[in-house]
């Protein structure tokens, strides 16, 4: 029968290690550098800003008048709002 030799020489097997020891030019050994912390803020500030800007301010305290006098209550109106909310969920 042949005989079946290794591919690789008789060389021992290295340890890997899992943090490798830098050195710096002059010899010495240095720490890992750390990247520097980043701040992203998102583009919601200018959809918050202008959902806040669609608010009729004028109106809202009219209809709080009404509310308030007891005359803002009426059937279509509570119809109409109940379809608008409706619409915005669905």
């Amino acid at each position: 029968m042949s005989e079946v030799n290794g591919i690789g020489g008789n060389s021992p097997v290295q340890r890997i290690l899992s943090q490798p020891i830098l050195r710096d030019a002059t010899g010495g050994v240095s720490s890992p550098t750390r990247g520097a912390d980043k701040l992203e803020l998102s583009g919601m500030s200018h959809l918050l800003r202008s959902a806040k800007s669609g608010i009729r301010a004028d109106k809202v305290a009219a209809v709080r008048r009404e509310i308030e006098a007891g005359t803002y209550e009426d059937d279509a109106k509570l119809d109409v709002a109940i379809s608008r909310m409706l619409d915005d969920l669905i």
